[in-house]
């Protein structure tokens, strides 16, 4: 008897057989799909894909694995400990694509035009000394997770715009930097509203600005997967990405266009709360989850405009090879694309 790898496997399974309804219960077979994910808001898609079953529908058996950082998160999908993930672009992640490891597939969390986005942050002792504007970040002590993060794009473009050249700390964790921040040792940060809002609204820190503002079609955060998924592995990346895509447009339904109603949007914060703000209960939780929700790229779609942009300040800062391409990151046959 011949016994075949997952990856054989699923190579043999054709376009044909998945047309007939086939593919979804020769996926079953698989095992687990680990997903990873951030307790973010901005991962609703996969959060409400898993418990709508519309990752099941597709024939997937998938398990979410908590993250504290967008770096640990592509080492895991390189080294196959996980399959997929949704988190933003890091030099970590450019270089592992550069290795062969790793492609972006698609796009998640956008600013856009029109919906609160992330936010600039001070410290209130920063504010008290004269830093109420982005233009003042010139002596800031800015935080991020690492060198090479999305904290440390964000910043430094919002910086270039300002022309000055605030101290980046990196402090590994988004909790870290958050207690740096409300204690004063650091004295700027940006992040998504979710977690933005409900510190200003304690008087932990001051909001000075929008990432918007700087960055107006940013794309935030990506669905990636390991380049063998990617070229090998189709079905199952497809089926991924259409269960996905369903729970990204529920969200965006309840919780973005508010077109499903109010009972809906209700019910998406419940849904939410069983990933997000799970310290708090229901009732205080729900204020910073509405209040916190961004635009999720219908589709998967993706800014490859954004995704360049991203790239070429990378390399312009030496933080990956020089020579890498846009076409060594992403894998674009599956999804729309954006300003390409």
């Amino acid at each position: 008897m011949t016994t075949f790898s997952r990856r054989q496997a699923l190579g043999l399974m054709g376009a044909t057989a998945a047309a007939a309804g086939l593919g979804a219960p020769a996926l079953a077979q698989r095992g687990k799909v680990v997903v990873g994910a951030l307790p973010f808001t901005s991962h609703s898609g996969s959060f409400v894909a898993l418990q709508r079953g519309y990752f099941e529908e597709a024939g997937l058996d998938v398990e979410l694995k908590f993250f504290q950082a967008a770096q640990p998160m592509a080492v895991a999908i390189a080294s196959g400990d996980v399959d997929f993930g949704v988190t933003a672009i890091s030099g970590g992640l450019i270089s592992l694509a550069d290795k062969g490891a790793v492609k972006v597939i698609g796009g998640a969390l956008s600013e856009e035009p029109g919906i609160d986005g992330q936010k600039i942050l001070a410290s209130n002792a920063a504010f008290e000394a004269g830093l109420t504007s982005p233009a003042a970040l010139g002596e800031a002590r800015y935080g991020m997770t690492t060198a090479g993060s999305s904290f440390h794009y964000m910043g430094s473009k919002i910086a270039a715009a300002e022309g000055v050249a605030p101290t980046f700390v990196p402090l590994q964790k988004v909790g870290a930097i958050i207690g740096a921040l409300k204690s004063g040792q650091i004295d700027a940060w940006s992040i998504v509203p979710h977690i933005a809002k409900p510190l200003a609204g304690a008087g932990a820190v001051k909001m000075i600005g929008n990432v918007s503002d700087y960055l107006p079609d940013y794309q935030v955060t990506t669905v990636f997967t390991s380049t063998g998924n990617a070229s090998s592995e189709r079905e199952l990346t497809s089926a991924f990405l259409g269960g996905f895509s369903r729970g990204v447009a529920d969200y965006n339904a309840a919780m973005v266009d508010r077109s499903a109603g109010e009972e809906a949007m209700d019910e998406m914060v419940r849904l939410i709360h069983t990933y997000v703000y799970t310290d708090r209960p229901l009732e205080k939780a729900a204020p910073s989850i509405v209040n916190g929700s961004m635009r999720l790229n219908a589709d998967a779609a993706l800014n490859v405009a954004s995704v360049r942009d991203q790239l070429d300040w990378f390399q312009s800062e030496n933080l990956v090879d020089a020579d890498i391409t846009l076409e060594t990151l992403v894998d674009s046959s599956y999804v729309e694309t954006i300003g390409s």
